[in-house]
C-alpha cells in the first residue's frame, strides 16, 4: 500500500511539471519563404506599401547590408529592393508579427532575438517599447520577459528610414533565437496533483499514528 501511495504522488507531481516546457511557435524570422514572394509572416504599414518583400541574396543592397543565409532573409517595402526612398523626409515603415499565447500562461513567456534596419529600428510589444538600434552591418539584440497578455499578442518593428536624396532604400531583418512559455494545465492535471498530495497527506498522517 505504502509503494501505490508513492507512485501515485510520484505520476501525479510529474504530470503537473510536464506541462511547462514548451517554445513560442508564432514567433518568425523575417524572409522565410522564396525571394521575391510577400512574407506572409509580417504585415507592413507604410505610404507605400502594405506588403513586405523577400529579398533576393545578389541583388543591392545585399552587400552593404548583412548577408541574407538560411536563417533570415531582409525584408523591404517593395519588390524593387533597391528602390531608393524618403528624399527630403524620413520614412515611417512598422512591420508587425502577430502570435498567438491561447492555451498558455502569458505571464510565464519569454523571448529573445536580434535585429537590423536600414537605418533605426524600435520593436514594440503590445505597443511597449522593449528594444532599439540603428544600422545594417551589425544585429541589434532585444528580448522581452513581461509584457505578454493572454491570446492575440504582436510585436512591431517601426523602421526609420532616414532622409536621402537618391540611393536610399530601407529594410528589415529579425532572428528569434530562444523562446520560452508553460502551458496552463489542464483540470484533470490539477486534480491529480490533489489527488497525489491527498495520499502524500493521508500517508503521513497513518505514519505519525
Amino acid at each position: 500500500m505504502q509503494r501505490k501511495l508513492v507512485a501515485a504522488a510520484v505520476l501525479a507531481l510529474t504530470a503537473f511539471g510536464s506541462v511547462h516546457a514548451a517554445t513560442i511557435t508564432g514567433l518568425k524570422n523575417t524572409g522565410l519563404g522564396a525571394s521575391g514572394n510577400a512574407d506572409s509572416n509580417y504585415t507592413l504599414s507604410s505610404a507605400v506599401s502594405s506588403t513586405p518583400v523577400i529579398t533576393y541574396d545578389s541583388q543591392w543592397p545585399i552587400g552593404p547590408w548583412l548577408a541574407n543565409d538560411g536563417t533570415s532573409k531582409w525584408i523591404t517595402p517593395t519588390a524593387s529592393q533597391s528602390e531608393s526612398f524618403d528624399a527630403w523626409s524620413a520614412g515611417i515603415y512598422t512591420y508587425s508579427l502577430s502570435f498567438d499565447l491561447t492555451g498558455f500562461n502569458a505571464a510565464s513567456a519569454s523571448f529573445s532575438g536580434r535585429m537590423a534596419a536600414d537605418n533605426a529600428v524600435v520593436v514594440k510589444l503590445n505597443n511597449s517599447v522593449i528594444g532599439s538600434g540603428s544600422g545594417f552591418t551589425d544585429w541589434t539584440s532585444f528580448s522581452a520577459n513581461s509584457g505578454f497578455v493572454p491570446g492575440a499578442n504582436k510585436l512591431d518593428f517601426v523602421v526609420t528610414n532616414w532622409a536621402q536624396n537618391g540611393g536610399n532604400p530601407t529594410g528589415l531583418r529579425v532572428e528569434f533565437g530562444s523562446s520560452s512559455i508553460a502551458a496552463v494545465p489542464e483540470p484533470e492535471t490539477y486534480a491529480m496533483l490533489l489527488g497525489g498530495l491527498v495520499m502524500v497527506g493521508a500517508f503521513a498522517r497513518r505514519r505519525k499514528q
